[in-house]
Order: structure tokens, then C-alpha cells, then sequence
């Protein structure tokens, strides 16, 4: 093993340890089921809104997003991230704050049990519908975390993928099973942190290498369209083509998976004090706005360090039509930055584990909503399994065990599309949850005929718009997420209408919550 290679493992591994030495230390403070998937809602502002972006922030952040700009330029990656600017505002500042409230007002502690509560399903149907869309969307999702992992090191040290998938999982198993929410969410604050430092490192070398920021411009004007909004850059021809309308709906419609992600829900159910989510929304937007931003920026400097020779182009003429190899490029950064010694080679660890953080602090949220799908929702609520406090929490841990093993099984080929698994996983929670969150908090006539029709009509669009509709081509080569969520909200409005009233009961309950 050579220096670099030294000075990178020791920077992963000393974070590694003290991400699970923050698990077990969260472990005193969870007693009970509610403190395993909720924290006892004891999170403060700023963990709140960390955890919140960074379990949102999955490798996409350090990875996608770059490789995505350095590929075709600003176009792809700057709609994305406008989109998701956006939707990321817009859910702390219409869902937070009532979502936190009528979660403790009728005490549920996961989203399925709210969205029961919330609509006085007394047969479960929402239950199942809900556990079922967590488990369906989620574990693959996961998957795609631990395939990350294995293809960093496959890719870093030659490590054999599964092996390292493996290691990767059972470190994200170790504090999560111990210190569950609270650990999750403790952790991604860390995790946030490590990320943007990761960010900032990269940028500046690769600004200072190429001679500043003018001569990254200058680079970047020789690659036609790679700085528009309006156009994007062909690799196969060297010109520029257009960017259309639909092109900018469908990216900037991710923005709307935000008001379905169980994950970031269960931040907002778990603050505190809710007086203080305003200072948790102005975190949150601050940070997102700066991340995005500098990770579209970086795929911009990564190609003008191409242009200008300073780093090998990741694209050969096996890839021009392809983004997947574009996507090394923070990897491949960080591996030129420790070729200059051992110091520079434990900043380029810190950089790796930027890339771990972001994965690491998707899947331990994702791994937490998926078992509480089913130990708490499935087993207890819709099979009737009635278990002790001792047992519950039990359940809980060994359902996480059983959830994540699934997903190494489903991650196992190294081969498997990391981005497709997410983009569908996303659009799937956004069209299922979204819609439902806010009719359930800013529509009093909102019943759960409604609701269960909507859950399931967005479901299923997102499924046939992405396997029949949007293989056509043309002006169906929409984003997925897109129709599905509109018809899941005409759904909810159309359904709800035509079938009775709620009881006086639940709207009773929503006009005490939304008073204020």
C-alpha cells in the first residue's frame, strides 16, 4: 500500500470509528420505541436542519451533481439543483411547523401512524398502502447506498466490491441498530459537515490548478453550451443543443419529491421546539443553496482542468454518451491531491469520506423509516401483534438487520444503476407521501377515501409513466414524479369531494392544529 493510500485509509477509518462511537453514546438516551424512530422529539434547531439536508444529500451531492455538470455543463445539474433549492424552502416553511404539531397532537411517531390517525382509518388501509410504498421505494434505495460504498473502495484500493459493500453496510447497521433516530440524526449532522468540508477542499484545489477562477471561464467557453441554462454540451459532436421546456419541467420537478420523503418528514416530527424551526429552515436553505451550488460549480472545473490539461479527461469514446464515468471525478480529484505527501493524502481521506457521509446519511434515515414500516406499522398496527416496550424495541432492531440485509442482496452486482434507483425511488416517495402530506395539512375536506385514492394512483403513474409512457419519447419524456403527483393531488381533491365528509371529530383536531 502506498503513502496516499495510507494517508486516506487512516483519515476513512478514524471517521468510521467515530461515527460508531456517536451510535453507542446514543443508545443511553433511547429507551423506548418512540426514542428508537423518533428521538423522543428532543432535536435541537441545527441537528434538526443538518440531519434534515444531509440524510436528504445522498451521493448525488458529491457525485451525481458534478459528474452530471461536468459532463454536459450547467443546463442538467443547474436545473436540478434549482429544483431542489426550491422544494427543499418550500417544505420547511409550509410542512414543518404543522406536520410537527399534529404529529404531537395525536401522537404518531411514524408517517404512516399520522396519516391513520390523521384520517381515522380505522380499517389500516393507509397503514398498509403507506408501509408498503416505504418498503417498496426504500430498500432498493438503500441498496443503492451500500452499492456506493463497495464501488468507492472497489474503485479507490481495487477492494473487491461486495466485500467492501459489506463492510460499508455493517458500520452503517452497527449505529443505527444501537442508537436509532437519535443516532441517524447525530450522525448526519457529522456527516454534513465532513461533506461540505469535502466540497470546499476540492473546489479550491481545482480552482488554484487550472490558475483561478477567470482561467476556469476561459476553459469552460471553449466547450460550447456548457455554461447555459438553455443548452447543453454534446460530447459525441462538440457543439451545443437545445435545452427545452420539458428538459428544465423535468429537472426542476425533483423539487417536488421533498414533501414525500419520509426521511426528511420524520426531522420535522422530531424537533424539539417548534418555535424554533424558522432558525432550522434558514440552516437548511442556507446550506443547500451553498452545497449545490459549489458541487454544479466543481463539475465546471473539473472539465476546464481537463481542457487545460492539469487533469485526464474521464470521458473516452466509450463514454461520450454517458454520464457514469463523470461521476469519479471527486474521486479522482482526491486521489490527485494525495499523490503530494501524507498530509495532503489525509485531506484527501477527509475528501473520500465526504462521499461515505453522503451516502452513509441517506441510508441509516432510510433504514430507520423502512423497519419502523414494519415492526411498528405492519406487525403491531395491521397484523395486531400486540409487544411489550422490551420487545418492540427488539423488533425494531432486528427488522433494521433483516431490512438492510435485503439490500445487500439487492446492491450485490456491482454493475447495478446507482442513479436510476434513486430517481425512480424518489419519485416514488414524492408522488405517494407528497400530495397526501399537504392536502392532510392545508385541506380541512380532505378524507382518507381521498387520500388512499390519491397514495395509489401516484404510485402507480409513476410506475407506467416511467416503463410505458416515457420511453416514447418526444413530449412524454417527462419526469415521472411530474404526472404522478399532479394526478395523485386531482385525485385527493376529486375522490374526497364526492365521498362523505370527515367526522367532526377529525376536523375538529385540524382546526385546534392549524389555528395558529
Amino acid at each position: 500500500m502506498t503513502t496516499s493510500q495510507i494517508g486516506i485509509v487512516v483519515a476513512i477509518v478514524l471517521y468510521l470509528i467515530g461515527m460508531l462511537i456517536i451510535g453507542f453514546m446514543s443508545s443511553r438516551n433511547t429507551n423506548d420505541v418512540g426514542d428508537f424512530y423518533l428521538g423522543g422529539r428532543k432535536l435541537g434547531p441545527l441537528v434538526t436542519a443538518m440531519s434534515a439536508e444531509a440524510s436528504d444529500m445522498s451521493s448525488y451531492l458529491l457525485m451525481g451533481v458534478p459528474g452530471l455538470a461536468y459532463f454536459s455543463g450547467v443546463a442538467d445539474a443547474g436545473w436540478t439543483a434549482m429544483g431542489l433549492i426550491v422544494g427543499t424552502y418550500l417544505n420547511w416553511l409550509f410542512t414543518a411547523k404543522r406536520l410537527r404539531n399534529y404529529t404531537a397532537k395525536i401522537e404518531a411517531i411514524t408517517l404512516p401512524e399520522y396519516l391513520k390517525k390523521r384520517f381515522g382509518d380505522k380499517h389500516n388501509v393507509i397503514i398498509v398502502i403507506s408501509a408498503l410504498a416505504i418498503i417498496i421505494f426504500f430498500i432498493p434505495y438503500t441498496a443503492s447506498g451500500f452499492a456506493a460504498c463497495g464501488k468507492l473502495f472497489h474503485s479507490l484500493f481495487g477492494a473487491n466490491y461486495q466485500m467492501a459493500m459489506i463492510v460499508s453496510a455493517f458500520i452503517i447497521i452497527g449505529y443505527t441498530t444501537t442508537g436509532g433516530f437519535l443516532a441517524a440524526s447525530k450522525t448526519d449532522f457529522i456527516q454534513s459537515i465532513v461533506m461540505s468540508i469535502a466540497l470546499i477542499v476540492v473546489l479550491i484545489y481545482g480552482i488554484s490548478s487550472v490558475g483561478g477562477i477567470d482561467q476556469v471561464i476561459d476553459n469552460a467557453n471553449n466547450l460550447p453550451g456548457i455554461l447555459s441554462l438553455d443548452f447543453t454540451h454534446n460530447n459525441v459532436s462538440g457543439g451545443a443543443d437545445p435545452y427545452g421546456i420539458f428538459n428544465k419541467i423535468t429537472m426542476f420537478g425533483w423539487g417536488l419529491g421533498y414533501f414525500g420523503m419520509p426521511h426528511i418528514l420524520l426531522r420535522f416530527m422530531a424537533i424539539e421546539d417548534p418555535k424554533k424551526l424558522k432558525i432550522s429552515r434558514r440552516v437548511a436553505s442556507v446550506w443547500v443553496v451553498i452545497s449545490l451550488g459549489v458541487a454544479v460549480f466543481l463539475g465546471i472545473v473539473g472539465r476546464a482542468m481537463t481542457e487545460s490539461g492539469v487533469l485526464e479527461s474521464l470521458l473516452d469514446d466509450a463514454d461520450l454518451t454517458s454520464a457514469a464515468k463523470a461521476e469519479t471525478l471527486v474521486i479522482v480529484l482526491a486521489n490527485t491531491i494525495s499523490q503530494h505527501g501524507f498530509i495532503f493524502a489525509l485531506i484527501a481521506g477527509i475528501i473520500i469520506a465526504g462521499i461515505l457521509a453522503s451516502t452513509m446519511s441517506t441510508a441509516d434515515s432510510q433504514l430507520i423509516a423502512a423497519s419502523s414500516a414494519v415492526s411498528e406499522n405492519i406487525i403491531q398496527d395491521v397484523i395486531g401483534v400486540k409487544l411489550s416496550e422490551k420487545a418492540s424495541m427488539l423488533a425494531a432492531r432486528i427488522t433494521l438487520i433483516c431490512i438492510a440485509a435485503i439490500a445487500i442482496i439487492i446492491a450485490w452486482n456491482p454493475n447495478s444503476s446507482v442513479f436510476n434507483i434513486v430517481s425512480f425511488a424518489w419519485a416514488g416517495f414524492g408522488a405517494v407521501f407528497g400530495p397526501a402530506i399537504i392536502f392532510s395539512l392545508y385541506w380541512k375536506r380532505a378524507n382518507k377515501y381521498g387520500i388512499i385514492a390519491g397514495m395509489i394512483s401516484g404510485g402507480l403513474v409513476v410506475y407506467l409513466w416511467k416503463y410505458f409512457v416515457r420511453p416514447i419519447g418526444g413530449f412524454w419524456d417527462l419526469y415521472e414524479l411530474v404526472p404522478a403527483f399532479l394526478t395523485a393531488c386531482i385525485m385527493i381533491l376529486v375522490v374526497s369531494l364526492v365521498t362523505p365528509a370527515p367526522d367532526e371529530s377529525i376536523t375538529k383536531t385540524f382546526e385546534e392544529v392549524t389555528k395558529d
